[in-house]
Protein backbone atom coordinates (compact mmCIF):
# COMPACT_ATOMS: atom_id res chain seq x y z
CA UNK A 1 0.00 0.00 0.00
CA UNK A 2 1.87 3.33 -0.81
CA UNK A 3 -0.06 6.48 0.73
CA UNK A 4 0.82 10.13 -0.90
CA UNK A 5 2.94 12.28 1.34
CA UNK A 6 0.25 14.93 1.14
CA UNK A 7 -2.08 12.84 3.27
CA UNK A 8 0.06 12.36 5.85
CA UNK A 9 0.55 14.93 8.93
CA UNK A 10 2.83 17.23 8.68
CA UNK A 11 6.29 16.32 11.54
CA UNK A 12 6.65 18.77 14.03
CA UNK A 13 9.64 19.98 15.15
CA UNK A 14 9.49 22.48 17.94
CA UNK A 15 13.07 24.36 18.22
CA UNK A 16 15.04 23.48 21.09
CA UNK A 17 14.06 26.98 23.28
CA UNK A 18 10.27 26.26 22.62
CA UNK A 19 10.81 23.04 24.67
CA UNK A 20 12.19 24.70 28.13
CA UNK A 21 8.75 23.10 29.49
CA UNK A 22 9.50 19.65 28.88
CA UNK A 23 11.34 19.80 32.44
CA UNK A 24 9.68 20.28 35.59
CA UNK A 25 10.67 23.80 37.17
CA UNK A 26 8.33 22.69 39.80
CA UNK A 27 6.12 25.59 39.57
CA UNK A 28 1.97 25.15 39.98
CA UNK A 29 1.69 27.97 38.24
CA UNK A 30 0.22 26.50 34.81
CA UNK A 31 -2.18 24.16 36.99
CA UNK A 32 -3.75 27.02 39.58
CA UNK A 33 -3.75 29.97 36.53
CA UNK A 34 -6.20 27.45 34.59
CA UNK A 35 -8.25 26.69 37.79
CA UNK A 36 -8.50 30.06 38.50
CA UNK A 37 -9.71 31.34 35.07
CA UNK A 38 -12.16 28.28 35.15
CA UNK A 39 -13.84 29.37 38.68
CA UNK A 40 -12.37 26.66 40.86
CA UNK A 41 -12.57 27.25 43.99
CA UNK A 42 -8.62 26.84 45.01
CA UNK A 43 -7.21 27.17 48.86
CA UNK A 44 -3.87 26.72 49.97
CA UNK A 45 -2.32 25.44 53.24
CA UNK A 46 -0.27 26.43 55.59
CA UNK A 47 2.20 23.84 54.49
CA UNK A 48 2.50 25.02 50.57
CA UNK A 49 -0.28 22.72 49.41
CA UNK A 50 -3.04 23.66 47.28
CA UNK A 51 -6.23 21.54 47.24
CA UNK A 52 -8.96 23.19 44.60
CA UNK A 53 -12.55 21.74 44.07
CA UNK A 54 -14.15 22.06 40.16
CA UNK A 55 -17.12 24.16 40.87
CA UNK A 56 -19.92 21.20 40.05
CA UNK A 57 -17.63 19.33 43.37
CA UNK A 58 -17.20 16.61 41.11
CA UNK A 59 -13.14 17.17 40.20
CA UNK A 60 -10.71 17.47 43.10
CA UNK A 61 -6.87 18.82 42.11
CA UNK A 62 -4.39 18.62 44.63
CA UNK A 63 -0.22 20.18 44.55
CA UNK A 64 1.19 18.55 47.27
CA UNK A 65 4.82 19.21 47.54
CA UNK A 66 5.02 19.14 51.32
CA UNK A 67 2.60 15.80 51.60
CA UNK A 68 4.69 13.35 52.90
CA UNK A 69 2.09 10.97 52.01
CA UNK A 70 2.39 11.71 48.41
CA UNK A 71 6.31 11.76 48.95
CA UNK A 72 6.37 8.10 49.18
CA UNK A 73 4.69 7.47 46.16
CA UNK A 74 6.53 10.36 44.61
CA UNK A 75 3.98 12.50 43.47
CA UNK A 76 3.50 16.02 43.83
CA UNK A 77 -0.49 16.01 41.73
CA UNK A 78 -3.64 14.46 42.15
CA UNK A 79 -6.75 14.71 40.48
CA UNK A 80 -9.49 12.65 42.14
CA UNK A 81 -12.64 12.29 39.61
CA UNK A 82 -16.17 11.60 41.34
CA UNK A 83 -18.93 11.07 37.98
CA UNK A 84 -22.04 11.91 39.15
CA UNK A 85 -23.03 8.20 37.40
CA UNK A 86 -19.44 6.19 37.60
CA UNK A 87 -16.39 4.76 39.61
CA UNK A 88 -14.29 7.38 40.94
CA UNK A 89 -11.11 7.74 39.65
CA UNK A 90 -8.02 8.97 40.18
CA UNK A 91 -4.58 10.46 38.09
CA UNK A 92 -1.70 11.41 39.69
CA UNK A 93 1.23 13.05 37.96
CA UNK A 94 4.85 12.41 39.30
CA UNK A 95 7.21 14.97 40.44
CA UNK A 96 9.20 15.35 37.45
CA UNK A 97 5.98 16.07 35.35
CA UNK A 98 5.95 19.57 33.93
CA UNK A 99 2.53 21.29 35.45
CA UNK A 100 2.52 22.42 31.85
CA UNK A 101 1.47 18.78 30.94
CA UNK A 102 -0.85 18.39 34.03
CA UNK A 103 -2.57 21.65 32.55
CA UNK A 104 -2.65 20.03 29.31
CA UNK A 105 -4.71 16.94 31.08
CA UNK A 106 -7.09 19.36 33.05
CA UNK A 107 -7.52 21.15 30.18
CA UNK A 108 -8.71 18.10 28.06
CA UNK A 109 -10.38 16.80 31.21
CA UNK A 110 -12.73 19.68 31.86
CA UNK A 111 -13.20 20.64 27.66
CA UNK A 112 -14.97 16.62 27.75
CA UNK A 113 -16.64 17.12 30.54
CA UNK A 114 -18.35 20.36 28.84
CA UNK A 115 -19.75 17.78 26.18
Amino acid sequence: MTTSTTLLPAVVRPAQEDRCWLSSDHCAGPVLGLLNSLGWAVVDTPEANVHATSPDGHVYVGWLPEDPAAWKRDIVWRVLVLPADGAPWVQEFGIHTPSEAVAGFLAALVAHSSH
